[in-house]
């Protein structure tokens, strides 16, 4: 069987999901695999949820991972990642960003965030690295680049080497905003858990 690697993402509109869907496509397309990649969009400009399949290997015929298929589910906020949860395999790895943005109704007080998230995050996963990508992005000077923090880390589990993704990135990116994102993707490759 040709092996396929599933990669979800998860987030809300305005964390750069879909220039992390693209830099992760080059660089799988770079590297010689086939790929498909798929966006859902839901209020992403009113900080809705966006998700983006990305799966690559030697042939790939569908761009939508089924439920408990995902590889790897990079959550760009922890509420995300527990939604789309059920897609990660049993022995797949969680690399989520240890942020909480909160949703309209949460702010309205409507709904309350749920406690403890990350704490049921772990139980629920083998693998998990709680990233604090915000924080490492903001030290950089650019909360922007969250993205490249949390490819940076995903890029440590994946056997491609690191020029390649800053590659990827310089063909992804403006001009303007490439060495910065090449730093935050540095920080996340060299990040280390616990």
């Amino acid at each position: 069987m040709v092996e396929v690697v599933n990669i979800l993402l998860a987030g809300v509109g305005g964390q750069g999901i879909v220039l992390a869907s693209r830099v992760l496509a080059d660089v799988a397309l770079q590297s010689g695999k086939a790929v498909k990649v798929s966006e859902t969009h839901g209020m992403a400009q009113r900080g809705g949820s966006v998700v983006t399949h990305v799966r690559f290997g030697e042939q790939v015929y569908s761009p939508l991972i089924a439920l408990g298929q995902a590889d790897f589910l990079l959550g760009f906020e922890k509420l995300e990642a527990m939604r789309f949860l059920p897609y990660l395999k049993k022995d797949g790895r969680l690399i989520v960003n240890d942020q909480e943005i909160y949703p309209l109704n949460v702010l309205l007080g409507k709904e309350k965030y749920p406690p403890e998230i990350s704490s049921y995050l772990k139980e629920q996963t083998g693998q998990m690295c709680l990233v604090p990508a915000q924080e490492i992005a903001q030290q950089l000077g650019s909360p922007r680049v969250v993205n490249m923090v949390l490819l940076g880390v995903l890029a440590q589990f994946l056997d491609i080497p690191q020029e390649k993704w800053e590659e990827a990135i310089y063909r992804c990116v403006r001009p303007e905003f490439r060495e910065i994102n090449c730093q935050a993707f540095r920080k996340g490759f060299s990040w280390k858990s616990g």
